[in-house]
């Protein structure tokens, strides 16, 4: 297990390491960095730069400030926080607890299923119910695209885990052995999809947050329009539709 921990570890690493350098991501935030130094009124010194740096932690970060749903807003924090806390107590457990002979403190474990719920509490409430192509125009939540490869693999992992964890405490071994393979299945479909999935927006997301708030510190020019003041919502050059 440790050896296979180590391998997903690397697939994250060299997957977005590959996903990087495919999309050009480097180079677009690059670029983004050097117009906005070039088109900005004014300068924006180190101080600045680390309260915005501070900024983003905390609200992009931390309490996902971004998503203005807050159903959305709960369910990825469920989602977020529960995946952190269950990649962290799996890695503690099989790196410093391997064996019966170490056995973990009891709140270990503990915090092992609590992040594993969270996961499935906050993704499976977005899958069925906030998801815009379900709540917004109507599609079965069971369609899938590429786009939702992320989601799945992280649900199927989780889930499967928990339920191996349930099925090896009660002493089935052979149903144990067949849950554990499916897990590690989908824990390996889930790492080890990283450039053709959306892992690695999760590093994407805070640099374009930050890019963003330097971007209006120093009153460069943005890439995106300013939001509409349209009462009716709509942009100011598009009319109602007929059927409004």
């Amino acid at each position: 297990m440790q050896t296979y921990v180590a391998v997903m570890i690397l697939l994250v690493v060299g997957g977005t390491l590959f996903d990087v350098s495919h999309k050009k991501s480097a180079r677009y935030f690059s670029d983004l960095w050097r117009n906005a130094k070039s088109e900005g009124t004014r300068r924006v010194g180190g101080g600045e730069m680390a309260l915005l740096a501070i900024h983003t932690v905390v609200v992009d970060g931390l309490t996902s400030g971004e998503f203005c749903n807050a159903r959305r807003r709960v369910a990825h924090l469920l989602t977020m926080y529960g995946f952190l806390a269950y990649v962290v107590t799996t890695v503690i457990m099989v790196f410093l607890y391997p064996t019966p002979a170490t056995p973990a403190p009891a709140v270990v474990p503990a915090l092992w299923y609590i992040g594993g719920l969270l996961v499935c509490l906050g993704g499976y409430w977005f899958w069925f119910f906030i998801r815009v192509d379900v709540s917004a125009e109507g599609n079965s939540p069971f369609r899938l695209v590429q786009a939702d490869l992320f989601v799945i693999s992280l649900l199927a992992s989780v889930t499967l885990g928990l339920v191996w964890a349930c099925i090896q405490s009660a002493g089935d071994t052979i149903w144990a052995d067949v849950f554990l393979a499916a897990y590690l299945l989908a824990t390996t479909v889930l790492f080890g999809s990283i450039p053709w999935s959306k892992f690695s927006h999760m590093f994407f997301k805070p640099a374009a947050a930050f890019q963003k708030r330097v971007e209006q510190a120093n009153g460069s020019r943005r890439n995106l329009p300013a939001p509409s003041t349209n009462p009716a919502g709509l942009g100011s050059s598009r009319q109602l539709p007929r059927n409004y």
